[in-house]
This record gives structure tokens, C-alpha cells and sequence, in this order.
């Protein structure tokens, strides 16, 4: 619609809204295109999410997307657009500039199973999905994992690669051709798939090709198009992914106006505080080139922000990055959940999310299990998986090996061991494992490594049903707590063969924090007044006495439960001291008096950040990592590694048929070490396999089915024999019989292969497929396509009336085609048919056609 007359009505029933640039106005693309582009075109993406889960702390996102073909009017039209549809939202959205090929994981997260890029421009456009149409011949390139798009090549075997996956589409017929190296995963199908539902109304066959030499029709049929092909095909060329180490170089610019010129000023780099940012400015945040933000304060002028992407896109071009560089301008007060992160701790000036409020009152009283299991959403909120009612086992790792510990000493642990601590109990009537891997800071490489290697040993006895939960001193989480009652004691030194500590000095000085058994832990401490707290209660271990030391500034609750520890750490005989009342010996014991920390002590400001899920891979030894926005329990497959983010906690989910389980500890210690954010490497680590996920994972995804990967059908299962009937080949050749296949008119690209003559044989025995052996070029690659072949038969009405004029056999009048009652072909029994093992049943047409 044109900028004066108004921007369309936004639909309030969905969430994702796409509009095209044609003619300077936005025209709606159909619900059922979504996810196909024309490089000629720009287009504008309205994403303004309705669930309760989505909106909590989320944005809306605006795109506006530019094809690689697209003209400056076609771009200048889309940022007019944006730019009113910003204002129309009240400023509130993000705003992304997205180029073909280099979209961001927020763009792509829209368009599941993937992304269609089409050639052509207005003409081909005005029709974005034409279902039932038959009259087709291309090759799609489809690339990548997490995040899938297609692309129309070239109609030659010069296309293809041994690393990717190529779909011939035939119309009746599609060929899903794996490269050798490819991994067998699902989403290359399910693109498949999603086309033969949108353009065939799902009556088209698909054929799948694993392995060459056992899908001989199927390559018949692909020779028959493609031509023989000679020679070895290429590897794939190498993803430009961008690694963790990439983005963890954060810069930020100050930007102001002097004398009609903009001055941009370094200001800081990572690790960011949010104090940095000044209402009334703007600024801009460079990702390691990877990507670059754009901050507008709320004060900042109208023009300013106005001029947010071509300032950023100026950035860019001086700073000689990629011109396709993303792009992504946020408003003060409606930042993105990855602009947040890039800061050490991010505040908002209204609660994000009613629902934590009073959750300390929540987790003061016995937790209902019943409620966790059943509301895992809480479970995932307070970190519990339950009550922490369950059975305990504790080993001690001494001389590599796991000693078990006697239950009575199970809290009192050694900053110079590793321990192994083993939780199990009931969900839904279900066993599940939690396996505690405690690591001392004072603990040596070897006694931490032996850790990991007794933990898999125990894995195996469990048959990989354990949850495994890497924990470092200090950073204990609160169900750790818990299952230990309150009774958490970390003492200096190494624990003995004897069970005891090695000798200590005679001064020992313990600082208790908590106030009940979920957050209470007593720490081993230097013996000198320096180490004491007005906020905290301590305990001064002596000879002959043990003095218990009430700051100023402590609860009734705090004190309650340093009385409930003093037995597990000494049993001489108590005296309780009140601070500003310490007898003269007090003070002798610790070597003195000398200033420590008095002031009180501020409520602890939790960043509310939003849970974010991460695809991980390895490239050339190199984290990379794909995010997954607006992510549900379908985005985890059982060929992935799946890191997800809570900021608290990294969950770490292996899927069954993963590689590289091995190095999922050390990816997400990748992670936090490479976070722009600074963020801590004694943050908990929780692995998990698939199909033992606890309510404090499932609880971050909106919907959770515990049966899932029962149900699920495997990618060998879907191809072997979800894919539909078992009929033969021999119909599909039939019907290229009647054709005579050669390359159309390029026009400097490949084109599709139309019917050229008419060679029908009157006695019907015109049946084989005969190559015609002239004509044809040859290629001066390494490999090429050998001449195309010729197939004998004639053509029918409805072929001809699709036919181009250039296209049609000789003797044929372009402006009188329907007159040509002769030309009959037998009638169409069905999509064609292929072998069992990789073509699905035909689905009939939803219209009730026959």
C-alpha cells in the first residue's frame, strides 16, 4: 500500500506477518508462501509475538529483507515502510536489516522447515506458491542444519557437491539427492516434504538418494535429466560461519552530531555495563563484525533514528566489513534478549515477569513435588527438581578412584578433592539420577580428570540415565543444597585416607551464609578479622573454644541456621559473640583487630535475561554456535548438541544419535569463557541425553511431551518406510517416454528442460528410454554433464498449453494451440511411482478432485 494512503491492517489472530516491495507499495504475501523470496524484491517481516511465554520480556521484530537482485528504489521503498511501521507500533519493535544469504537466527527461526530463494522479479512474483502446478523442472541447493534454505541453481550436474543436498524437481516427481558426506538429517526432508504439501497439494512422489548404487532408478531418472555425469564432484565450499571467539570481541561507540557531521568515539570494550548508555544519545555496538547493534536512548531526536541504518551501514563500509553484515537497531526500553547479554548484568525499570515475584516465599515453606512435576515451569524458575526428599550416595576421589563417604559426614567436603554426589528419586511414578560432579578450587588436574572418568563409568552402570551436573566450589546450586540439608561445610586442605583432614592450624575461622536449607553454605576462610562481614555469621574454631560471631547486620533466619552447623564442624564447647561485644581473646585469635566490610549489604540484582537455545557445531576446531529464537521441544533433533542458556545454569542436551558427546563439557566452558558478557566459569553446567530431561529443563519450553521421542519416527525410519507406498518405477518412465527432454532457453542461467518434438509412434512401441548420443558441448571442469537424452512420444493439450512459443514443436501455432485435438496422451493414472524405500503415498488432492 502506498505510504500516503496508509500502512495494511495487521492481523491480530497471528504472529508473523510478511509484506513484498512491488511498485512502491506493500503487497501481503499469502500465509502459505511464507518462507519463499525473489532475489528481485525486497520484503518487510512483522514478527509481534502473542503466546505468554514469547512476550515475556520479548519484543516485536521488524525486518526488512533485501534480495540479492533488488534494485536502490526497491530498497529505499522498504526502509520508508519500516520506518512507518515503526511508528505505528509506537517504537517498540526491533529493527533488523537482513541481506539473501546472511539473514539473521531471528529471521530464520520464523520459517520452518526453511527458507526458498526463487529467481525472478515482479512478473514471477505476482504469484509467490501456485498449488497443483506440474509444469516444473529445477534444482534446489539446500545448505544447513539448524536453520535450512534452498536455492534454484543451475539444472546441471556442474551444481552439485559431495556435502550438500540437490532436489530435482520434476513436478509429479521430486529427487532428494544427499551427498555423500551429508549427514543424514531431517530438515533437508522436511523442506522436501513442505514443498510437495504447498506447491502439489501433497500428490507429488518424493525419492530419496542415500546411496547411488542402491538407488539405481532413481539416478536413472536424474541421468535422464542431468545428463551421465563424468568425472568426481567437488567438496563443498567451506561455511564462513562466525565462531564463539569472533563474537566475543565487543566494541562500543559513542556517537554525536558536531557541524552537520557524525562523530563516532570508542568508548568501551567487553566486558559492558549497562550504565554506559545515556538516554539522550545513541550508539553503536560492534559485534566482532559478526554484527552490529544500534542503540537509541529514548531522549535521542526523531532524525537520529531516522537515520539509524544508513549511520550503520556507513559504520560498515568504513570499518571494510561485508556489506550484507546484519544489521539491528533497538530501542531504549525494547532491547533484544542477545543486545541484553552483550552486558555483564542488564535491569529493567519495570518487572519483566510478575510470576518470580514473592518466589522466596514460594521455596521458604516444604516444597509440593506434586506442583514442581506438574508445573515444571517452576521446577525450571527456583532450580529444584523436587523436594529434595530423595536418596543421597557420596564418593570422595582419592588416588583416582571413588570412595564412598560415610552419610554422616556427607555435607563436610575438602577444597583439595572432587567429589561425586548421586541423587535419585521419582517423577511420575518414573526413577530418574542427578550425578553431582563437585570440583574444589584447590583440586589437581589428574583428581578432576579421574572425576569425569568415574562419572562416565558410574553413566554406564546407570545405562546413560543420569543427568550429570558440573559444579565448582562456591557456585553450588540450590538443590544441592537442599539434598544436604543446610549442612554444606567446605574445609581448607585435603581430606586424609583416614577420612579426617590433614593437621590445620590451630585457628580455624568459617563463614555460614544462608537463611534456610536451599541457600545455606559454610566456607572455610583465611583465620584473620579481615575475613569477617557486619552482614554474615561466623564461626571462630579454637583449641579450647568455639566462638559464634553474630554480625550486626544479620537475620534471626541466618542465625538459626549457623546454630544448626556448629556440631558438624567442631564440638567444643560454644560461646555466641555479638559484634562490637567480642572479648579481648576473640580479637587475639585472629591476630587482631583490623577493618573489614560494615556497611549493609544491597539485595543481590538478578538479571532477568531470557532463555536462549544454541545449536552447537565445530568448525576447523572453532565453537559455532546457531541460535534457535522462539525455540519448542520440535527444534531438538536426535543427531544435535543443544546448549541452552538460562543465565544461571548452561544445559547442555545430547541427542542420541550425536557425535561429539565428548566435547560438550568443553563447549559450554567454551562458552562462558568467550562470552562478551564476562560471564562467570564456575556458572553450573548440567548435561543431559535425550529422553532424561528433568522438570528444570523441561520448565524453560513452553510444551513438553515426555512421550515424544518414543513416538517420533527416526530419519531411516521416514525414509525406509514413512515415505509411503511400494510401487515400481517402470509408470514414472513410462510418462518420460512421451518426451523428448532438452535444456530451454537460458538467458545467461540454466533453464528448465521442455518438450521439443513430436516423434509418436502410432504402434505403441516407442517405450524405451533412448539417449540420443548428438549434440552437446562438454565442460572444461573437472567433471560435466554428458548431452541430454531424447525420449520418444507425443504431447497432450494440457503440456501444450504450457508450453512457451519458442518451446513448442514445429508446425504448432502459438496463437491457436488449443485446436490441436490429435495430440492425446493416455490418461494420467496418479503421480508417478518409485521404489518402495523412498517414495511416500500419494495424499490425494485436499480439494476432493480425483
Amino acid at each position: 500500500m502506498d505510504i500516503n494512503k496508509g500502512l495494511p491492517a495487521i492481523a491480530s489472530h497471528r504472529d508473523l506477518h510478511v509484506w513484498i516491495i512491488e511498485n512502491q507499495r506493500m503487497v501481503p504475501v499469502p500465509e502459505r508462501a511464507y518462507g519463499n523470496f525473489f532475489e528481485e524484491h525486497c520484503y518487510i517481516v512483522l514478527h509481534v509475538p502473542r503466546s505468554l511465554k514469547a512476550t515475556q520480556g520479548a519484543s516485536s521484530d521488524l525486518h526488512y529483507w533485501v534480495g540479492k537482485e533488488a534494485g536502490a528504489e526497491a530498497q529505499g521503498s522498504a526502509g520508508a515502510f519500516v520506518q512507518h511501521l515503526l511508528e505505528a507500533l509506537g517504537g517498540a519493535a526491533v529493527q533488523h536489516r537482513e541481506a539473501q544469504g546472511h539473514e539473521s537466527d531471528c529471521f530464520r527461526s520464523y520459517f520452518r522447515p526453511g527458507v526458498l530463494y526463487r529467481k525472478g522479479g515482479l512478473a514471477s512474483a505476482l504469484k509467490h506458491v501456485e498449488t497443483n502446478m506440474y509444469n516444473i523442472q529445477r534444482l534446489l541447493h539446500i545448505q544447513g542444519r539448524k536453520h535450512v534454505s534452498a536455492t534454484e541453481v543451475e539444472l546441471s550436474w556442474n551444481s552439485f557437491n559431495k556435502s550438500d543436498i540437490f532436489l530435482l524437481d520434476l513436478g509429479k516427481m521430486m529427487i532428494q539427492w544427499n551427498g555423500p558426506e551429508t549427514s543424514p538429517v531431517l530438515q533437508g526432508l522436511a523442506l522436501t516434504c513442505s514443498l510437495q504439501d504447498r506447491e502439489r497439494g501433497g500428490r507429488a512422489q518424493i525419492g530419496v538418494i542415500d546411496d547411488e548404487v542402491k538407488a539405481t532408478d532413481l539416478m536413472r531418472i536424474m541421468e535422464a535429466v542431468l545428463g551421465c555425469r563424468v568425472g568426481n564432484l567437488p567438496a563443498s565450499v567451506p561455511n564462513k560461519s562466525i565462531n564463539q571467539l569472533q563474537k566475543a570481541s565487543v566494541r562500543l561507540y559513542h556517537v554525536c552530531e558536531k557541524e552537520e557531521d557524525s562523530v563516532i568515539q570508542e568508548l568501551a570494550t567487553c566486558p559492558l555495563t549497562q550504565d554506559l548508555l545515556r538516554e539522550e544519545d545513541y550508539y553503536i555496538l560492534d559485534q566482532g563484525g559478526s554484527k552490529i547493534y544500534v542503540w537509541q536512548g529514548r531522549m535521542s531526536g526523531l532524525q537520529e533514528k531516522k537515520a539509524a541504518f544508513s549511520r550503520a551501514l556507513a559504520f560498515i563500509q568504513a570499518k571494510g566489513y561485508p556489506t550484507y553484515t546484519n544489521v539491528e537497531v533497538v530501542n531504549d526500553g525494547a532491547e533484544s534478549a542477545a543486545f541484553k547479554q552483550l552486558f555483564q548484568a542488564w535491569s529493567t525499570r519495570k518487572p519483566e515477569n510478575g510470576n518470580l515475584h514473592g518466589m522466596s516465599e514460594l521455596i521458604r515453606g516444604r516444597l509440593d513435588v506434586g506442583k514442581l512435576h506438574s508445573q515444571p515451569e517452576l521446577a525450571a524458575q527456583l532450580r529444584m527438581v523436587d523436594d529434595a526428599s530423595g536418596q543421597v550416595e557420596v564418593w570422595c576421589i582419592q588416588d583416582l578412584c571413588r570412595q564412598p563417604m560415610d552419610p554422616k559426614h556427607h555435607g563436610q567436603l575438602y577444597a583439595g578433592n572432587c567429589y561425586l554426589v548421586l541423587y535419585t528419586y521419582q517423577k511420575m511414578g518414573r526413577v530418574q539420577y542427578i550425578l553431582y560432579l563437585w570440583q574444589g578450587h584447590q583440586a589437581t588436574t589428574s583428581e578432576i580428570k579421574a572425576l569425569n572418568c568415574n562419572a562416565e563409568e558410574l553413566d554406564l552402570m546407570y545405562h546413560g540415565a543420569l543427568v550429570r551436573v558440573h559444579v565448582t566450589m562456591g557456585s553450588e546450586p540450590p538443590h544441592f543444597l537442599a539434598i544436604l540439608q543446610g549442612q554444606l561445610v567446605v574445609f581448607q586442605g585435603r581430606m586424609g585416607h583416614n577420612r579426617k583432614g590433614l593437621p590445620a592450624s590451630a585457628m580455624r575461622l568459617f563463614h555460614v551464609q544462608g537463611t534456610d536449607i536451599y541457600n545455606t553454605k559454610t566456607m572455610e576462610v583465611p583465620a584473620r578479622a579481615s575475613a569477617l562481614n557486619s552482614n554474615d555469621v561466623f564461626l571462630l574454631v579454637t583449641a579450647s573454644i568455639c566462638y559464634l560471631w553474630f554480625g550486626k547486620g544479620c537475620s534471626g533466619d541466618q542465625r538459626e541456621m549457623a546454630r544448626t552447623v556448629v556440631a558438624a564442624i567442631s564440638g567444643e564447647t560454644k560461646e555466641t559473640v555479638l559484634e562490637g561485644q567480642e572479648p579481648p581473646c576473640f580479637w587475639e585469635a585472629l591476630g587482631g583487630r583490623a577493618p573489614y566490610p560494615s556497611n549493609k549489604r544491597l539485595p543481590e540484582d538478578v538479571s532477568s535475561f531470557q532463555p536462549r537455545l544454541f545449536e552447537c557445531s565445530s568448525q576447523m576446531g572453532q565453537l559455532v554456535l546457531t541460535e534457535v529464537v522462539f525455540f519448542s521441544q520440535e527444534d531438538l533433533d536426535k543427531y544435535d548438541i543443544m546448549l541452552l542458556d538460562t543465565w544461571q545454569e548452561i544445559f547442555l542436551w545430547l541427542g542420541e544419535a550425536a557425535s561429539g558427546w565428548k566435547e560438550a563439557v568443553t563447549w559450554g566452558q567454551e562458552y562462558l569463557k568467550t562470552h562478551p558478557a564476562g560471564r562467570s566459569l564456575a556458572t553450573p553446567i548440567v548435561v543431559i541425553k535425550q529422553g532424561h530431561e528433568p522438570p528444570t529443563f523441561t520448565g524453560w519450553f513452553f510444551t513438553w511431551d515426555p512421550y515424544k521421542w518414543t513416538n517420533n519416527q527416526s530419519y531411516e525410519e521416514v525414509v525406509d518406510g514413512g515415505l509411503g507406498a511400494k510401487p515400481a518405477i517402470f509408470e514414472l518412465t513410462a510418462e518420460l517416454n512421451n518426451f523428448q527432454l532438452s535444456r530451454g532457453p537460458s538467458h545467461g542461467r540454466a533453464g528448465p528442460l521442455t518438450p521439443r518434438t513430436l516423434k509418436g509412434s502410432q504402434d505403441g512401441s516407442g517405450n524405451e528410454l533412448q539417449l540420443d548420443s548428438k549434440g552437446g558441448g562438454t565442460s572444461t571442469s573437472s567433471y560435466h554433464s554428458s548431452p541430454k537424452p531424447t525420449i520418444k512420444g507425443s504431447l497432450s493439450r494440457e503440456q501444450l498449453m504450457h508450453q512457451a512459443a519458442e518451446d513448442l514443436p514445429e508446425g504448432v501455432d502459438p496463437a491457436h494451440k488449443e485446436a490441436l485435438p490429435l495430440l492425446v496422451l493416455p490418461t494420467w493414472p496418479g503421480p508417478p511411482r518409485v521404489p518402495s524405500q523412498h517414495i511416500p503415498e500419494p495424499r490425494g488432492d485436499p480439494a476432493g478432485t480425483p
